[in-house]
């Protein structure tokens, strides 16, 4: 399920594909794929593929190692074997998949910093429920890319100004300032996250901004602030948030 950025470019991808397919895919995939981790634990049975039930192929999901005592932290080294029982030769793609918290920017692609800035604030340097912020988020592209998003987070109960419903406010949301040749095709102000839309963006630095304001009480932990090409999703760049406090 691969593409391409443009229309011709898939038209010959999928010729180079289907040339490929008939040279060294004649044969069809039959019997049992096999998979194992070595050193996982006792009751991490082989997992199994019967390609008689899925013959468009299906996936396999093994447990990590068991812990490398040694290190104290982490999973022991340990190797994947595979094995196929059959005809056809099947293709493998191997993925880790492992819930890692952010703790520094990552850039790929793009880079992001992420400034707040008090509109209406009752105590200096704390958030209090009825507070009004300016996020600023000024991204730095390192090449020319179609169809880019911003992904900002904004605390549980909070809201994104600007939508005409009610209780917003056009004064406190009127300094808001965008910097830069970008400009978003379209804005999703959400109940979980401000998102910006964009075309077609340069290779370069731009900005934008908007206003939101802290309507509950609590400490909610955001996830990272993340800057993606739609249709390339290598293309990337994240920043980590801390937690946010709200005081009554």
């Amino acid at each position: 399920r691969g593409h391409w950025l443009t229309t011709t470019a898939n038209v010959w991808g999928t010729l180079a594909v289907n040339e490929f397919s008939k040279r060294f895919e004649r044969d069809a995939v039959k019997g049992t794929s096999r998979a194992t981790i070595a050193g996982a634990s006792a009751d991490a049975a082989p997992q199994s593929l019967v390609w008689s039930e899925h013959p468009q192929g299906g996936s396999l999901l093994l447990p990590w190692p068991a812990r490398d005592t040694k290190v104290g932290t982490g999973p022991a080294r340990s190797d994947l074997q595979v094995a196929h029982e059959g005809s056809g030769k099947p293709w493998l793609t191997v993925q880790s998949l492992a819930a890692v918290p952010l703790k520094a920017p990552f850039s790929s692609g793009y880079r992001i910093t992420r400034t707040v800035t008090p509109v209406e604030q009752k105590t200096k340097d704390a958030y209090s429920r009825g507070d009004v912020l300016r996020v600023k988020l000024e991204i730095d592209a390192q090449t020319d890319m179609s169809w880019v998003v911003v992904s900002d987070p904004i605390a549980g109960g909070a809201s994104v100004l600007g939508t005409g419903l009610g209780r917003d406010s056009q004064i406190a949301a009127s300094g808001e300032q965008s910097q830069g040749w970008a400009r978003p095709a379209y804005e999703e102000k959400s109940f979980e996250a401000y998102r910006a839309y964009y075309r077609y963006v340069p290779k370069g630095k731009f900005s934008i901004e908007y206003t939101v304001r802290l309507n509950n009480v609590g400490k909610f932990g955001l996830p990272p602030t993340r800057v993606e090409a739609m249709y390339a999703p290598e293309m990337y760049g994240e920043v980590p948030n801390a937690v946010v406090e709200v005081r009554p």
